[in-house]
């Protein structure tokens, strides 16, 4: 039988009164009082980011019951994310986000026990993930949520019910937010989703030499083409003060010139570095909805959400959740290859390039292959020069209407399957 601590329970005392009894909607394989309780206190939670929503998480977490709670990150801290990341001080500088998060919840929580890794998620292997109960994401790196999404629904096995590892994700946006429930190949995943995290539209050549008509326009142009003809030989770093503040003046001195305001420092640190605005309003909401969701997973005590709630704060409070379908033709969880209409006239290179601009897709480094021929690589090198000479040659010399195209990309675990329709 279990037994609970009632000294150590306090700060959960209202917690408990949803533990502790049966409600209308409740699950049925939900026993109140002790076993769940301990349950929820044994559950191993993984939180994927330490940063704004990784903050409010780990917070929330370490005071609604959960005690073994383990945190990745692999960034350390800079003096821009002290106004928002507040599990963070002046003296943290500098130092891994994960380990001061950790030590800094675990000094408040005395009950609570935080591991901290520091390092990239990729370099964690299918035995690490599969020790967690729940995994929450709180990243702003869409790649990387792709990747542990694939990943997840990698290691289901379906003889093995523990195999499954509910993925509770939340993403921010200044102020807007969503978060959501996958049960990795039972509902819709991140990927069925793709096409809600559209890329941020280029702006054309043409438009950033001649005719600039924002601020950011002067900063992209200050990237692309300036960085280009002045200082070329060098790499562009975008964390290095010395290049923001060379970018910063010449986007400045355009900006006079088309009698453009708004260049600031701090506005060519956000474009050159592709940083979207952190509210920590924002950060907050969010950040309780996906642990009231964990919370729901690890005791049964209320149904979880089917399966995504958005929000949106800038005009007004605005909240709406629906359940996102299953795609069949999903490359991650579905079986069916995903229809895509081309223009058979185009080049291979046009083709690899949409890719990249496709919602649905985002993919930045394919390599290309049928059933029959390698299209172009990627790489080694020796590949890559070796199917060079497809990228000029139109798609209609390379694949038939309706075949399909195996794609995959470094930057995730799976391979996309893609069926090329001719346009009439």
């Amino acid at each position: 039988m279990a037994i609970v601590d009632t000294n150590s329970r306090r700060r959960y005392q209202y917690f408990d009164q949803f533990l502790n009894k049966a409600g209308p909607t409740t699950d049925s394989e939900f026993v109140p009082g002790a076993p769940t309780i301990t349950s929820l206190e044994a559950s191993k939670v993984l939180v994927i980011g330490a940063g704004g929503l990784g903050c409010e998480i780990l917070k929330n977490l370490a005071m609604s019951g959960f005690r073994d709670i383990h945190v990745i990150d692999m960034d350390t801290i800079d003096v821009s994310n002290l106004n928002r990341q507040f599990l963070f001080r002046k003296d943290d500088v500098g130092k891994s986000k994960a380990e001061v998060a950790a030590n800094t919840v675990m000094k408040r929580c005395k009950d609570v026990k935080i591991t901290p890794f520091n390092g990239k998620i990729q370099d964690k292997d299918e035995d690490f993930y599969m020790q967690f109960k729940i995994i929450i994401c709180g990243l702003d790196s869409i790649e990387a949520r792709r990747w542990i999404n694939a990943t997840l629904i990698s290691m289901v096995d379906m003889d093995n019910p523990e195999s499954l590892k509910p993925l509770v994700d939340g993403g921010t946006e200044g102020f807007k937010g969503q978060a959501r429930v996958i049960l990795p190949t039972l509902t819709s995943c991140l990927e069925c989703q793709l096409d809600m995290h559209a890329p941020r539209a280029a702006v054309p050549l043409c438009t950033l030499a001649t005719i600039p008509r924002q601020p950011e326009h002067c900063i992209e142009w200050a990237k692309i083409i300036a960085w280009e003809e002045h200082r070329k030989d060098i790499i562009l770093d975008t964390d290095d003060p010395e290049h923001i503040t060379w970018l910063y003046e010449k986007s400045l001195n355009r900006a006079k010139e088309f009698n453009i305001p708004g260049i600031t420092y701090q506005l060519t640190q956000g474009v050159v570095k592709n940083i979207i605005p952190a509210i920590a309003s924002t950060n907050a909401i969010i950040a309780a909805a996906c642990c009231n969701e964990a919370f729901k997973i690890a005791t049964s005590c209320n149904p979880y959400l089917t399966n995504y709630m958005m929000y949106t704060g800038d005009d007004s409070i605005y909240t709406y959740t629906f359940e996102h379908e299953q795609k069949p033709d999903c490359p991650v969880c579905g079986n069916l290859a995903k229809t895509i209409t081309i223009n058979p006239n185009h080049t291979l290179q046009q083709f690899i390039e949409s890719l990249g601009e496709r919602p649905d897709a985002q993919l930045k480094k394919p390599t290309l292959r049928t059933e029959s021929t390698s299209l172009y690589f990627q790489s080694p090198a020796s590949l890559e020069e070796q199917t060079r000479p497809n990228l000029s040659k139109k798609l209609r010399e390379l694949v038939s209407d309706g075949e399909e195209v195996g794609v995959s990309d470094p930057a995730f675990t799976i391979d996309f399957k893609f069926k090329l329709v001719f346009q009439a």
